[in-house]
């Protein structure tokens, strides 16, 4: 069911878009850059979080790291993954599939700044070998995110102080 919400979610709201089904497992971010043929910042991956008592979802580039301060600067509250019986309660998808369309629910959706790095990013479709192409952008309007800064530079980039 959650791949077909999503492929719904797009039928309804980005009909031009498509959901890629891989023969190959797409969960992690380096299967999901083999499977897709990309650098592995390019993928979206989607986390899901508890930020004291509210549920989100954060969409960051593959190689991206949570900064804990960052976070609690920004949500006022520790990051708290949450298990995967919760994050398939929350979402409906499965752990290495999850994403912000197609979801039995609202959740606020909150992207990182690291995904402006590209102009397409892959994130998963609603199960463990799907996939969409998007621009960053697109994906933000399309889930109605809110950009955030909560991840940490790469380590090509200064940390500012």
């Amino acid at each position: 069911m959650s791949l077909q919400s999503v492929k719904d979610f797009f039928s309804t709201h980005a009909p031009d878009l498509s959901v890629i089904e891989t023969e190959q497992s797409s969960a992690t971010v380096t299967l999901a850059a083999q499977a897709h043929g990309v650098d592995p910042d390019q993928i979206a991956k989607t986390i899901c979080l508890r930020a004291g008592d509210e549920v989100i979802l954060l969409v960051a580039s593959g190689t991206s790291r949570l900064d804990n301060r960052k976070f609690r600067d920004r949500f006022g509250a520790k990051p708290r993954m949450l298990g995967a019986e919760d994050v398939v309660a929350q979402t409906s998808h499965p752990v290495g599939g999850v994403c912000p369309f197609g979801l039995p629910q609202p959740l606020a959706v909150y992207l990182d700044d690291s995904l402006r790095r590209h102009a397409e990013v892959v994130p998963a479709a609603g199960a463990i070998n799907a996939a969409v192409r998007i621009a960053p952008d697109r994906m933000a309007m399309l889930v109605s995110g809110t950009w955030v800064d909560v991840c940490q530079p790469p380590a090509s980039e200064p940390v500012q102080l």
